[in-house]
């Protein structure tokens, strides 16, 4: 008989855009088929672009630790739930060192594998125009749309009413 195995799946973004100097939240998440375990563990990973050997960047185990050295120092915190099934993490004050792939692995006994999730970094001085932005537009100029469609039926009906009082006034004053 086959038994199916036992692995965690891990979700992370492909790739995200963040402007220099700000921070980012660089979302994780898992699905375990097993129930979360104490000694589950999440270990976070850098490679810069120029491909240099990986670098350690947060872990958990029981609780967040932050790593004592290297160039993510009192740079990142925990920002994820383990209860929500998320290990996402924050960077602050963003840099183009920080150009580069992080990997978010974790392991939750019995199921410690799996495909480990990996995005890539953009730090950049400008957000590109984006979808969200290309959407924000819309959405406000719709809604400019609207209020000035609002407006004019708001003035036609003020001026129809006045015509309507002049004409009544007109009538009452022939009687």
């Amino acid at each position: 008989a086959l038994w199916p195995a036992a692995a965690v799946e891990v979700y992370t973004s492909k790739e995200v855009h963040a402007v220099n100097g700000t921070n980012l939240r660089l979302k994780c998440t898992f699905s375990s088929s097993s129930p979360i375990s104490q000694d589950l563990t999440v270990t976070w990973n850098f490679q810069p672009e120029d491909l240099s050997s990986h670098e350690p960047v947060f872990w958990y185990l029981k609780e967040p630790y932050e790593l004592p050295t290297g160039r993510f120092k009192e740079r990142v915190t925990w920002d994820g739930n383990i209860d929500r099934n998320d290990v996402s993490i924050l960077i602050w004050n963003l840099q183009p060192t920080d150009n580069g792939t992080f990997t978010c692995q974790v392991k939750n006994p019995p199921d410690v594998y799996g495909k480990i999730g990996e995005v890539r970094l953009r730090v950049v001085q400008k957000v590109p125009f984006s979808e969200i932005h290309f959407l924000a537009v819309a959405i406000g100029s719709a809604c400019v749309l609207m209020v000035i469609v609002v407006m004019v039926g708001i003035i036609c009906r003020h001026r129809r009413n006045k015509a309507q009082d002049k004409r009544i006034e007109v009538a009452d004053t022939e009687l």
